[in-house]
């Protein structure tokens, strides 16, 4: 920690008697100017955009082509064990209803 503050421009300054403007210099984070930011937040809209459509169109391509519909499973005995008739009836409240 020590060595990265001695490393830092304005304690060096300050070390070596060296005055500092009064506002200090305006930092930037990205390495681009300012003027590209709107060219390159357009670019980056515009490649979504193009992403969202591709993605959609290809979904859609994929969903509408044919696909195997399988048989139903067979009944197996196991698979509606009922030890007690509920209140309702003899279904659950969210099976489809059959004829016994």
């Amino acid at each position: 920690m020590a060595t990265a503050m001695f490393r830092s421009a304005g304690l060096r300054t300050a070390l070596r008697g060296g005055s500092r403007s009064a506002a200090p210099p305006r930092r930037s984070f990205s390495s681009s100017a300012g003027h590209d930011d709107a060219r390159e937040t357009a670019k980056w809209e515009k490649i979504t955009y193009l992403g969202i459509a591709s993605c959609t169109i290809l979904a859609f391509v994929n969903l509408s082509k044919p696909h195997p519909h399988y048989d139903a499973p067979p009944a197996y005995p196991y698979l509606h064990i009922r030890n007690k008739e509920f209140p309702w009836g003899p279904d659950g409240l969210f099976e489809a209803k059959h004829e016994h």
